[in-house]
């Protein structure tokens, strides 16, 4: 299980630019971490763990196999979106399939470059998309309530609690809130996330800077930052031009590069970060002779539902998992040491995965 991710943004603020530069710079990376359009507006990269690799060396697997990350380019907003003005229905429809938002926001003065609304302010700009997303959840709760009216004089337990949660969702909406602030008990979760309600889902705030900001921010990105912060969001600064100039480049090449202009790692693995962080995602491995694979997980997953993203077989005839924390595997130089060392632990169903576990599951067919 990978996540995906729909990169939004109001015209001219550099998302187009920023998807396909990460995207190339998925395309030109090692053999191991490869690329693919799915769609002309779709890419699926890799997920950078220096880990995995050291584990793939250790235990001499010939195959290394990252977990995933799916960039949407999702079709452009203009103000209106929520009633299909421009490409509005199509923008709601894709942001519905993401599991969280990228909102790149212009952070940059160009002259050259017109901003649609004719000033730059990306706190505006963040809250024209909020307005729309808001704007078309209150719609889609008017027209779902008045299909289930009957259901709920009629008593069904299901009609009664969406209309609960619809209810409490539209409040939110009518104070001018999004939708996420709500807070919803675990039994109501499942239901909740069937609602499918556009501003249940967190964002990620792109902050586009020009070069000489791309190390540290500008005033515009800590106005962003501030902001999302107060939503319990969350924010990176990238510029989009650097990427698109790293895209171009071989490994070596964007080492030096990345060096020369002062960053510490691509603007692709910063997105990927705060997007696992965002989504509270953790990873787990597998690892043997023949491949060395990373997982992606929630927070807190339990060992058979862990096993489960695997195959659901594991899941359903689970009898254990064997488990070593990565820095044992890594200090004990590899699996056999690290059980002769007894650091190789059996752990049944209630055992909450950690980041970085190495598991081999063992299940009844």
């Amino acid at each position: 299980m990978g996540f995906k991710m729909g990169i939004v943004g109001l015209p001219n603020v550099g998302k187009s630019t920023l998807f396909n530069a990460l995207t190339r710079t998925a395309a030109a990376q090692a053999a191991n971490f490869p690329f693919c359009t799915i769609e002309p507006n779709v890419g699926e990269v890799a997920v950078p763990d220096a880990r995995l690799d050291k584990l793939a060396a250790i235990a001499g697997s010939k195959e290394i196999i990252p977990t995933r990350m799916t960039f949407v380019d999702i079709a452009g907003l203009v103000k209106g979106a929520s009633k299909g003005e421009g490409l509005g229905n199509q923008f709601l429809a894709n942001i519905r399939e993401v599991d969280a938002i990228a909102h790149v926001l212009r952070c940059f003065d160009d002259g050259d470059v017109t901003h649609v609304e004719g000033r730059v302010n990306p706190v505006e700009d963040a809250e024209v998309i909020e307005t729309e997303l808001m704007l078309a959840d209150m719609e889609s709760i008017e027209k779902r309530l008045q299909n289930i009216v009957r259901k709920v004089k009629g008593g069904d337990k299901e009609a009664i609690q969406q209309e609960r949660l619809m209810r409490a969702a539209m409040a939110a909406l009518e104070d001018g809130k999004p939708a996420r602030i709500v807070e919803v008990d675990e039994e109501d979760r499942k239901a909740w996330n069937m609602l499918q309600l556009l501003t249940t889902k967190p964002i990620l705030y792109v902050c586009n800077v020009d070069e000489d900001n791309a190390a540290d921010g500008n005033e515009y990105s800590e106005a962003v930052a501030e902001m999302a912060v107060a939503e319990g969001n969350a924010a990176v600064v990238i510029s989009a031009k650097i990427e698109e100039e790293i895209s171009q480049l071989d490994a070596s090449e964007q080492e030096m590069f990345l060096e020369e202009m002062g960053l510490h790692e691509a603007g692709l693995d910063r997105l990927i970060q705060a997007g696992y962080e965002l989504l509270h995602l953790e990873t787990y491995f597998t690892v043997g002779p023949k491949e060395a694979r990373a997982w992606t997980i929630r927070l807190g997953t339990k060992a058979p539902q862990a096993a489960g993203v695997i195959h659901g077989d594991f899941e359903r005839g689970f009898i254990r998992a064997e488990t070593i924390a990565y820095d044992d595997f890594v200090a004990l130089g590899g699996e056999q040491p690290a059980k002769e060392a007894g650091k190789m632990r059996a752990e049944g169903k209630a055992y909450g995965v950690k980041d970085g576990d190495v598991l081999h599951f063992l299940f009844s067919s």
